[in-house]
Formats: C-alpha cells, sequence, structure tokens
C-alpha cells in the first residue's frame, strides 16, 4: 500500500469520524430546541391583509395594462429558458463551463466557482432571475397605499434574501470547500456554534456577531478614567477625571441611548468621543442607565425624564456649582432630550445652556425602513410581549434592527459561523452591538404608540409630567448632527423635526456615513467628511444642494461651536465632591448587567 493511499485512508476515516460527530451534534440540537421551545414566543405577524392588497392589486393591474405584465412574465419566462438551453448546449458539447452570464455582481457570489463551474452559476443565474421576478411583480401592483407597498417590498425582499443559494450547505461552494479542506471538521464547529447560540438564548435563534470572549468591559474596552458619583434606580451618573489644568465653567453631559450601552462613545482611546472631549478641556458626565428587568414594567418616559434627565441634569449642576450645563442627547436619549427641554420650558427653568442631538428623530411622519414594523399587527404584537414579559426584550430590537440589513447582520454571519465553524471575529463595535438592554414595557409602549405612530410630540403635542409637550417649547440654543447614510435616524428626518423647534441659534450638520460609523469619526482617522450649510430654512434637498463638503471629522466644529457656550475656564475638577462620595470606578456596575432574555 502506498503513502497516497495511507493518507486517503486516514483523510476518509476522519471524514467519517467527523460526519459520525454532526449526527450526533444533530440529535442534541433537536433535543436544545425541544426543550426550549415552550419559552418561545413570536411577535404577531404581518396582518393578512398586506398580501390580499397586494394580490388585489397585482390583479388589477393585470386586468387595467394585461400586457405589460404579461410582457414582463414572458421576459423573466423566456430569460429562464435561454439559460437553461445555453447550460444544456455547453455541457453536450463537452464543455464543463458555465453559460454566458450577465447577471450584476454581488459581493454574496464572490467565490470563482459562482461565476467559471456550472452547476453553481446555473443556480445563481436562476436564483438572480427569480428575484428580480419578485421585485417586478412588485412593482407591477398598482392601486397600493404607500405603507402597504413598503412592506410589501420589505416581506419580498426577505424571501428574495432568505432563498439565496449561498444560505444552503449543498449550494455553497465555499462551505463545501471548507468541509472537504477540513474533512468535515468545520461542519462539526458550525453545529457547536449553532447549538451555542440557541443555549445562551433560551431557544431563540440569536447569530453571534463577535467574539464575546475578546472584550471585557473596563479592561480593553469603556477605559476611559472616571468615577461613579451618582446612583439611582435609572441611571449611574459617571465623571470623568481631567487630562487637562483648566476647564471650561459649563459641564457637559451626555445621554446616550438606552437601547444599547453608553460605551459606544468609549470604545478604545483611540475612537472615543468621551476621551476626546475631556482632553479638550471639558468637565464630562455621562449617564449609563440601567438594564432594566421585569420589576421594570411599569416605568415610562415620565420616570426617564423625571428620574433619569432631570435627576442628572441636577446632579451635575450641584457637582459642579453650575447653574446650567449643555446637553448631548443620542439617538432615543435625543428624542428623549427634546421632551425634556420641553418641560423645561414650561416650568421656566433654565437649567440647559445648549442642547446637542446625535442622529435624533422627532418627527415620525416618515417612518422609512421602519414602516414595516410600526403598524398595528406589529405593535400589537410587542404590546402582548411587554404585557407577558414586563418589558420588550433586547434581542427582539436586535432582531428588528438585524433584518433591516439581513445579509450583512443575519445570513453571513450565520453562514461563517453555523455552516463554515469560523469564529466570530473580535471586533469592539459588533460586541456593542450584542450587548444590549431591554425596554420597559410603559416606556416601550408609550415610545411605538405616542411618538412612533402618533407622532403627537409635533401634532398636538404629548402628555407627559403633567404637560403638554410640543416640539415648539424647545428653544435653546441647538445643534444636530446626522449622518448622510443612516437607515436608522435618516438625515432628512431629523432635519425635518429640527426645522420645527424655535430655536434662534440652529445648526446642523450631515457626516458622511452611517448611524454609529458617523458619528464615531475622530478627527484622527480623517476618514468621513461632513456637510454644513448655515440656511436651515431650506427644505433638505436644497439643504444639501447648497451645503459646503469639509473634509475630516466634524468632532472639532463642533468643539469651535460648544466651547462658546462653555464660559471662562476654571481649575479642572476631579470627580465627586463631599454630598457625592465615589461609589466606584467608571465603567461602574450597570452598564455590565446583561439583557433579560
Amino acid at each position: 500500500m502506498t503513502t497516497e493511499d495511507n493518507a486517503a485512508g486516514a483523510n476518509l476515516e476522519k471524514l467519517n469520524e467527523n460526519l459520525s460527530r454532526v449526527e450526533e451534534l444533530s440529535t442534541r440540537l433537536v433535543e436544545v430546541m425541544a426543550r426550549h421551545k415552550p419559552m418561545r414566543r413570536e411577535l404577531n405577524a404581518p396582518d393578512e391583509d398586506v398580501f390580499v392588497n397586494a394580490a388585489n392589486a397585482y390583479l388589477q393591474s393585470m386586468m387595467q395594462n394585461p400586457a405589460r405584465v404579461l410582457e414582463h412574465q414572458l421576459e423573466y419566462w423566456t430569460k429562464s429558458v435561454t439559460h437553461f438551453v445555453d447550460a444544456q448546449n455547453m455541457l453536450m458539447h463537452g464543455k464543463l463551463e458555465a453559460a454566458p452570464d450577465q447577471t450584476p455582481s454581488d459581493r454574496r457570489f464572490s467565490n470563482p466557482l459562482w461565476q467559471t463551474h456550472p452547476y453553481f452559476n446555473f443556480l445563481k443565474q436562476q436564483y438572480m432571475r427569480n428575484a428580480e421576478a419578485i421585485r417586478q411583480a412588485v412593482r407591477d401592483a398598482e392601486g397600493l397605499e404607500s405603507k402597504d407597498r413598503q412592506r410589501l417590498e420589505y416581506f419580498s425582499q426577505q424571501i428574495i434574501d432568505m432563498m439565496a443559494p449561498t444560505n444552503f450547505l449543498g449550494t455553497n461552494p465555499d462551505v463545501l470547500e471548507k468541509a472537504i479542506e477540513t474533512e468535515g471538521a468545520s461542519l462539526v464547529k458550525g453545529l457547536e456554534n449553532l447549538i451555542a447560540d440557541l443555549e445562551a438564548n433560551n431557544g431563540e435563534l440569536i447569530v453571534r456577531l463577535s467574539d464575546e470572549e475578546a472584550f471585557e468591559i473596563g479592561r480593553n474596552i469603556a477605559t476611559t478614567p472616571g468615577k461613579v458619583v451618582y446612583r439611582n434606580r435609572m441611571f449611574e451618573l459617571l465623571q470623568y477625571s481631567p487630562t487637562t489644568e483648566t476647564v471650561h465653567e459649563t459641564p457637559l453631559i451626555i445621554f446616550p441611548p438606552w437601547i444599547n450601552k453608553y460605551y459606544i462613545l468609549d470604545l478604545k482611546e483611540q475612537n472615543s468621543l468621551i476621551k476626546w472631549a475631556v482632553d479638550q478641556g471639558y468637565t464630562v458626565f455621562i449617564v449609563s442607565w440601567v438594564n432594566p428587568d421585569r420589576s421594570y414594567a411599569e416605568v415610562g418616559m415620565e420616570d426617564y425624564i423625571e428620574d433619569g434627565f432631570l435627576t442628572a441634569i441636577s446632579e451635575v449642576k450641584k457637582l459642579t456649582q453650575q447653574k446650567q450645563v449643555n446637553a448631548v442627547g443620542y439617538c432615543i436619549a435625543g428624542t428623549t432630550l427634546h421632551l425634556t427641554l420641553a418641560l423645561l420650558k414650561k416650568r421656566g427653568d433654565t437649567s440647559v445652556k445648549s442642547a446637542t442631538f446625535f442622529t435624533a428623530l422627532t418627527d415620525f411622519s416618515d417612518q422609512g425602513e421602519f414602516t414595516p414594523f410600526l403598524q398595528d399587527d406589529f405593535i400589537d404584537g410587542i404590546d402582548k410581549e411587554v404585557e407577558s414579559e414586563g418589558l420588550l426584550r433586547s434581542f427582539i430590537m436586535q432582531r428588528t434592527f438585524s433584518f433591516l440589513r439581513s445579509n450583512d447582520l443575519v445570513y453571513g454571519p450565520a453562514i461563517k459561523s453555523y455552516m463554515m465553524g469560523e469564529t466570530p471575529p473580535a471586533f469592539d463595535l459588533l460586541y456593542w452591538n450584542g450587548d444590549g438592554s431591554g425596554l420597559p414595557g410603559k416606556m416601550a409602549h408609550q415610545y411605538l404608540r405616542q411618538l412612533c405612530q402618533g407622532n403627537e410630540f409635533v401634532n398636538d403635542g404629548i402628555e407627559l409630567c403633567g404637560e403638554r409637550l410640543h416640539i415648539s417649547d424647545v428653544t435653546v440654543p441647538l445643534c444636530s448632527v446626522t449622518c448622510e447614510t443612516d437607515h436608522i435616524a435618516r438625515w432628512k428626518d431629523c432635519y425635518r423635526g429640527f426645522q420645527q423647534t424655535k430655536s434662534r441659534s440652529k445648526t446642523f450638520i450631515v457626516s458622511e456615513s452611517g448611524h454609529i460609523a458617523g458619528i464615531v469619526n475622530p478627527p484622527s482617522k480623517k476618514k468621513y467628511g461632513h456637510y454644513v450649510n448655515a440656511d436651515v430654512k431650506l427644505d433638505a434637498d436644497d439643504w444639501m444642494q447648497g451645503a459646503t463638503f469639509v473634509e475630516g471629522s466634524w468632532w472639532p466644529r463642533w468643539d469651535e461651536w460648544l466651547s462658546s457656550r462653555s464660559g471662562k475656564q476654571v481649575p479642572a475638577r476631579e470627580p465627586g465632591d463631599s454630598e457625592h462620595p465615589v461609589l466606584e470606578e467608571a465603567p461602574g456596575s450597570y452598564v455590565k448587567t446583561i439583557a433579560t432574555r
């Protein structure tokens, strides 16, 4: 027996061993799913009227313009059959080659075999044609209301993405090559990854996006030196240690979103907005929100405003012996900072000297990509969830955001982890993305029903804290930073609400990139620029057309704006005082709490 024969025998033995292991793990997988099945709860499916209306609209289009619909159908049939004939002809002539391929490029199909191998190329071309046929059928459905059309487009695209041949073991060349190369070990590791994710999430399939073992809060993430100087049931208040001999007189308090955790602004030293602000000579405070459990079911927007925003502002004033603060609100905290400013106006309280908003929505008249999730059928399901659980659990929100970019945040990572057996990357941003927080039941209901659906803040006003609050009550100097490609808080939607405030001093900035990268954009990177235009009375398109593009980060521009509203220089302040003894080192305890599953 030759050396090659021995090697082949050993390889076959290893392959059979791994395939046996796959069978064992498959049995364990079934057991895990069965064990957790009673705990699983799904939100409502889309109302069937969405699909009934779509079918009726399509039939109506056929009746009114049968030639156009038939033309599109014939085009699809012709292309599909022609491709099949071309592929057959190549094989009949003894050529193991792919048929001519004019389909558009798609990074899911980057493996050369998708272009050169007749089997994989045939699958790819047929998939691309089917996908386009589905999109065309949606476009042909006339007479749909705008919201129904948006929902139909979203759900049909989900079907298209889900059925891609890359998502199945037998039709993904990357997966098959890896399985052969590793003698089946990649399949074993993939199943182990799948089972681990299911077990970690009580049977819910949530794909891990990062290597969670690579990071530890306070050790290599969220490391800017500071102290916890105040704590209540809603938040911990962190005050950061100064790095300059003098600081601006007016303190800066940052309110991050409580859907996620504050350290998105303090991932690492090189891109920490917190550290950068400290280095510019500001006394920086940040709120680290509690990660609520079921006991917070009755906590509402009023509690976040009174026991969160207003209490934090009050404590910062005491700590710095100042009558005013400059405040920052990011995302949902920016929305709530607007509400807080309106309430302060009603009460005649001038505690906030200026306010900065990062990607903050206030006018929800156009719900954008979230339209499919902000209709009654879905929110009815969320109401049932919070009634049962006491809170809107973080994995539901995480899943919702992920399916807005399903190929990047669901299928792509699942292929690498579950089918190719790869360990998720050690990426701090993705680690933060997976470290979410739940929302108290009452607060989630108010936010979704009254703000997102009812748009009460910009319509007739929203009743909170004993007052009717309206966006026109926001009158302090404002700076709003938005992001050009943000799909969560689109810059035009942020701008529309920003215009409705009654501040006499408004600065609006559009950063390049998206919801996170556009904000976490340190000057040292010299990566993304920004747009500015002083005329905020223009409509959004005219504003952008007349805007000046500036190379580099918006941070220095904001520093210039903020410093002019931050008073004289005073001796640097160390964290805490006699009335606010240091409770513990930053980043504190609340940020380390894992969300309720």
